[in-house]
């Protein structure tokens, strides 16, 4: 087996050059599990998001963009897959069952961007309808179903543009705070788009009625952010965010940025002070986080990152996906990323870029 690669906090950024100890904690009584190299899904993964459901299935489950075209006879219109660990994964089928898919929008679109969560004993899927051609159809629906695999029963829109005045209304994300109040983060690149907040019904299923949609990333006049994802940590919102374009293959530019606030509505600034919603946010250190452009490299373009997920070592990984030259950077696989913390600011290991071989995560085996 190849050499372990241990993730250095070596970095042109000088927020990470902290002098931490950056390799995984060993629970006493466990040995180093195994390393795993990425992507962990070959498959074209796009925008994944994660669940961590061992306590109630004993799995971790997966979703991600749709997975072929229209009516083709191997399409999975919202692709679901699970694993033990985070590292070997199985596709589960199409989270809406068969050959189905949310049948309001325009045929012309497709199922993008998915964001699982479990709400009052059940599992609430958010997804978006989504059209790269014709930003206007950009909507974002929820689903809701007893079992993480499905079949979702479709409930319908909860963001567009007709509904709250945001221009492509896709990428939805769902925050619950600690005082229980439930907020849909959504929007996209475009003119009159950009990432909003708006805070939820109680059961989480619709805008609250009169919420106002509050602009937090992404410019006024032409919005260069999207895939937000919010996340509370040692008394701050981190708001993770993507830039760039995902679709330029082996020159893909797409890149993970991530700014802050004391407040869920923000505003958001990034390490280097600039709010989110600058005209012209900077889009390099220190506030891009994972990048990874050059030609000729094995990954270029990560972004769209999924959940958080905190292993039983108390480590914290994320997924996304990339550009990778195993499938001639035709595809968006998923990867797994260890993210570490230090100066209140969240950073990666490999000087920001995607690792090709690492220590995976510790969860400890539990009998089902």
């Amino acid at each position: 087996m190849a050499a372990l690669l241990v993730l250095c906090s070596c970095s042109k950024k000088g927020y990470r050059n902290m002098g931490l100890d950056e390799r995984p904690v060993i629970p006493e009584g466990q040995t180093a599990r195994k390393s795993y190299a990425n992507p962990v899904i070959k498959n074209n993964c796009p925008d994944p998001s994660i669940i961590d459901d061992r306590e109630r299935t004993g799995y971790f489950y997966a979703y991600s963009t749709q997975n072929g075209a229209n009516g083709a006879e191997n399409v999975v219109y919202l692709p679901v897959y699970r694993s033990k660990d985070m590292i070997n994964w199985e596709l589960m089928g199409n989270a809406f069952g068969g050959q189905n898919r949310p049948t309001w929008g325009a045929e012309v679109t497709r199922v993008w961007a998915p964001d699982i969560n479990y709400i009052n004993g059940q599992y609430v899927l958010y997804y978006a309808l989504g059209h790269l051609e014709h930003s206007n159809l950009g909507t974002s629906g929820v689903a809701v179903s007893e079992t993480p695999t499905g079949p979702f029963r479709d409930l319908g829109i909860i963001a567009s543009q007709d509904k709250t005045g945001v221009a492509n209304s896709i990428d939805p994300n769902y925050f619950e705070d600690e005082d229980g109040r439930k907020y849909l983060f959504w929007g996209s690149y475009g003119a009159g788009s950009g990432i909003h907040v708006a805070e939820l019904s109680d059961d989480g299923l619709s805008l609250r009625p009169g919420a106002e949609p509050v602009h937090v990333a992404g410019n006024s006049n032409g919005s260069n952010m999207e895939g937000a994802y919010v996340y509370k940590h040692g008394g701050y919102y981190y708001l993770f965010a993507s830039m760039g374009n995902s679709f330029a293959g082996g020159k893909s530019n797409y890149r993970l940025v991530v700014g802050r606030s004391r407040n869920v509505t923000g505003p958001y600034t990034g390490p280097s002070g600039k709010d989110l919603t600058a005209a012209w946010y900077p889009s390099t250190a220190p506030d891009v986080i994972m990048e990874g452009y050059e030609p000729n490299t094995t990954f270029v373009g990560p972004g769209h990152n999924g959940e958080i997920v905190t292993d039983d070592a108390g480590n914290d990984w994320m997924i996304m996906h990339v550009r990778w030259s195993g499938d001639k950077y035709g595809g968006r696989p998923m990867i797994l990323e260890r993210l570490y913390w230090g100066a209140d600011w969240p950073y990666f290991g490999n000087s920001g870029r995607p690792t090709y071989q690492a220590y995976g995560p510790y969860f400890n085996q539990k009998e089902n």
